[in-house]
């Protein structure tokens, strides 16, 4: 059997254009105000809450709530392009602010679905969550992970742990009903709805479960229609991902580049040390090399073409380039990385629970293994 050539990939411009440009000033302007690196670690230790001002400020002051609507809806109506550029800035700010997880991911669904009473509420500002757990990585993976059941009158009973992106004013719950895969829409002060926060790594990102015993009624779509609308929801939003992990990487690089640059020792600058000239030239490549990675599945998934390889390559790259980054900025601040007050340990926190949150790079390199056919064969029975 003679092996079938790859196709070449597809020519993607990966320059940023004006527009992304303009987007990102706009964005780093909002973060810097709203999520300054005193406000954020005291929201890890518990102190203050910025959440609630740093969304605002992409949300309303700026409509990035509505960025991935489209227009007859009252959205922006742009696209993964535009989405990444908000999410590096976010990556970078470590903000607390659920666009990854309502602005992509719900939304994507949305849109994918055509429902659009849901979508121009989001598009005011509203925010919704997908009910299923961190590391999913695909609706296969969701379907093996639910607790939550349909029953013949649309009653929703069960528990789905370790979900992301609440507080949210209307859940998505993905259900294996008596017909099949189905997807209903749950307001979260509806009664019979339970959201306990659960201690969470990562404190910018909280975790919950969400218990329910409500009567949902009607579905908002079933069928194959479900599966297909989840699984493209969250490529894009782990494509998406990936460009927040290349931000926050950027960070990481930045601040440790600048500490090394003044801080002295043995009466010379630390930077001037041959040993760490080696290993901030090797995270240097690491994190242009991200750059450039998200950059691409973020083309990929706006030209919807070659979308599953991008992603996947984006996402096993990107997580682990991310969590090296900011294990080298906690090591090379020394004592100061290692303090509370540091904003070091937040992005190695962010880095670490992005490192699952959307399927771990084993999860995604196995699925590039088949897709590109390179997964070892299964061992037949018998």
């Amino acid at each position: 059997m003679t092996a079938q050539p790859i196709p070449a990939a597809p020519d993607l411009d990966l320059l940023p254009s004006d527009v992304e440009t303009d987007l990102r000033r706009s964005v780093r302007a909002v973060l810097a105000k709203t999520c300054p690196t005193e406000a954020l670690v005291a929201l890890a230790d518990g102190t203050d809450d910025v959440s609630g001002p740093a969304w605002s400020g992409l949300a309303h002051d700026l409509g990035l709530a509505a960025l991935l609507v489209p227009e007859e809806h009252g959205g922006a109506g742009a696209g993964p392009r535009e989405a990444a550029v908000v999410a590096e800035e976010c990556g970078r700010a470590c903000a607390p602010v659920p666009f990854l997880t309502s602005a992509v991911l719900a939304t994507s669904l949305l849109v994918r679905l055509g429902a659009a009473e849901p979508l121009a509420r989001l598009a005011e500002g509203g925010t919704a969550a997908l009910v299923v757990p961190a590391g999913t990585a695909s609706a296969g993976s969701w379907a093996r992970r639910t607790g939550v059941e349909a029953s013949g009158g649309g009653r929703l009973t069960g528990e789905v742990r370790g979900v992301v992106g609440l507080p949210a004013d209307l859940l998505l719950v993905p259900v294996h009903g008596p017909d099949g895969p189905a997807l209903h829409l749950v307001p979260v002060d509806a009664d019979g709805v339970a959201v306990s926060t659960r201690t969470s790594l990562d404190a910018t990102r909280p975790v919950s479960d969400v218990r329910l015993d409500v009567g949902a009624g009607a579905p908002l779509a079933t069928g194959d229609e479900v599966t297909a609308a989840i699984d493209h929801a969250l490529a894009t939003a782990a494509g998406v991902l990936a460009a927040e992990q290349a931000g926050l990487a950027a960070w990481c690089l930045e601040q440790t580049v600048a500490h090394l640059s003044e801080r002295r020792q043995f009466g010379r600058v630390v930077g001037g040390f041959q040993a760490l000239k080696h290993r901030l030239a090797d995270l240097y490549a690491e994190v242009g090399q991200a750059s450039a990675v998200a950059a691409h599945a973020a083309a990929a998934l706006a030209g919807e073409s070659d979308v599953p390889v991008s992603v996947a390559v984006a996402q096993a790259f990107c997580s682990e380039v991310a969590v090296h980054a900011a294990e080298e900025a906690v090591q090379l601040h020394g004592g100061l990385g290692m303090t509370w007050e540091s904003p070091a340990h937040l992005r190695l926190k962010r880095a670490k629970a992005d490192h699952v949150l959307l399927g771990s790079p084993d999860a995604h390199r196995d699925a590039l293994a088949r897709l590109v056919d390179l997964a070892a064969p299964t061992p037949e029975a018998g």
